[in-house]
C-alpha cells in the first residue's frame, strides 16, 4: 500500500524552527518537541517535528518500507526504532485525515 498525503491538506515548513531544530540535532539535542511544520485540514492545526515534516514530505506514493529506507539515510536511529516511529506517525497521521493509503 502506498501512502499519500491528502490534497486538501495546506501546509508550510517554519524555515526559523527547522534551523533550530537542525542545530539542536547536531549538538545532539532532543529536539522532538520542537515544530517544524504546520498542517491545516477542516478547520484544525497541526504542528509536527523535524522528524514528522520529513516523513509528511514523502508522502506521494511510497509504501511505509520505502519511507523508512528514504529517512534512514538522514537519521541515525536503528531501522527497527525508525520502522516503529514512522508506522506510529503514518497511522496517526490516518487517524487524523491527513494521509490516506492506496
Amino acid at each position: 500500500m502506498k501512502i499519500y498525503r491528502n490534497p486538501e491538506a495546506m501546509w508550510r515548513e517554519e524555515d526559523v524552527q527547522k534551523e533550530e531544530a537542525l542545530e539542536g540535532l547536531s549538538k545532539g539535542e532532543d529536539v522532538s518537541g520542537l515544530g517544524t511544520s504546520i498542517i491545516l485540514l477542516n478547520g484544525s492545526m497541526h504542528s509536527i517535528n523535524l522528524l514528522g515534516t520529513e516523513i509528511w514530505k514523502l508522502c506521494e506514493g511510497r509504501t511505509l518500507d520505502e519511507l523508512v529506507s528514504v529517512l534512514e539515510a538522514d537519521f541515525e536511529v536503528e531501522r527497527p526504532v525508525l520502522e516503529q516511529d514512522v508506522r506510529d506517525f503514518v497511522n496517526g497521521l490516518k487517524g487524523l485525515g491527513l494521509v490516506y493509503e492506496e
